[in-house]
C-alpha cells in the first residue's frame, strides 16, 4: 500500500495537471501555480492549491492485513480524504481583474473535471498491489462553510474551488506477529487399522 508521501504526491499531481493544461493561457507560466496557503505573504503566483483538512474515512472498509515475507503481517492501511481549496492569489503582481479571475476559475474547474482520478500506482510506481483510484470531486460545502475556511487563516472570503480527494490509503509500519503453534495433537485411527488387519 501507498507510503506516507502519498498525501504530498496527490497535491503534486493536482498542481502538475494544472500546470500542463493552464499555460500559457490563461496563466502565463507554470511557475504561477503553486502549493501554498492564502495566508502566505510576499509571494507572487496566481493559482494556489491549499490542503486545509485531512480526515480518516471510517465508512470505507480497510483492506485485509498485508503479508510481509512468510511469517509477518502489516496492519491494514487506513483510508483518508484530503480536502483542498484552489484559490486565486490576491497579492499577485499580475493585476488580475474580476473577468480574468473568473476565466481562471472556470478553466481550473474544467481541467479538474476532465482529470478527476488518478491511480496510486501512477503516483508511486513501486506499488505491487492494486488500489482503487483516488477520485477528485467537488466538496459538498455550503457558502458559510467555505467562509469559515477563509476565516481560519484570517482572510476575507474570495471566490475559490473546494475539492475532496478520496480514498487515499495510507500504509502502516506496525508489524503484527501471527500466533505461533504452541502445541500440536495427532490422532491415530486404531479401529480402522484393526479392521484392515482382519481383512474387513
Amino acid at each position: 500500500m501507498a507510503d506516507y508521501t502519498i498525501i504530498s504526491d496527490v497535491s503534486a499531481y493536482i498542481v502538475r495537471t494544472l500546470r500542463e493544461r493552464m499555460c500559457p493561457e490563461p496563466v502565463p507560466s507554470p511557475n504561477n501555480i503553486e502549493i501554498s496557503s492564502p495566508a502566505s505573504q510576499d509571494v507572487d503566483y496566481i493559482i494556489g492549491l491549499y490542503l486545509y483538512d485531512i480526515r480518516e474515512e471510517t465508512q470505507i472498509a480497510s483492506p485485509p492485513m498485508v503479508e510481509r515475507g512468510k511469517v509477518q503481517l502489516l496492519r491494514p492501511p487506513k483510508p483518508y480524504s484530503l480536502y483542498y481549496m484552489v484559490f486565486i492569489n490576491g497579492s499577485s503582481q499580475m493585476g488580475l481583474k474580476a473577468p480574468d479571475i473568473q476565466k481562471i476559475i472556470g478553466r481550473v474547474a474544467q481541467i479538474v473535471g476532465d482529470n478527476n482520478s488518478v491511480s496510486p500506482r501512477e503516483l508511486q510506481p513501486w506499488l505491487d498491489a492494486s488500489e482503487p483510484p483516488i477520485v477528485l470531486s467537488q466538496a459538498k460545502m455550503e457558502l458559510d462553510e467555505k467562509v469559515r475556511v477563509w476565516q481560519a487563516i484570517n482572510k476575507p472570503y474570495e471566490i475559490s474551488l473546494f475539492y475532496k480527494a478520496a480514498p487515499v490509503f495510507l500504509s502502516s509500519e506496525l508489524i503484527v506477529e501471527p500466533p505461533r503453534v504452541a502445541e500440536a495433537t495427532f490422532g491415530l485411527d486404531v479401529v480402522g487399522i484393526a479392521e484392515r488387519g482382519n481383512g474387513r
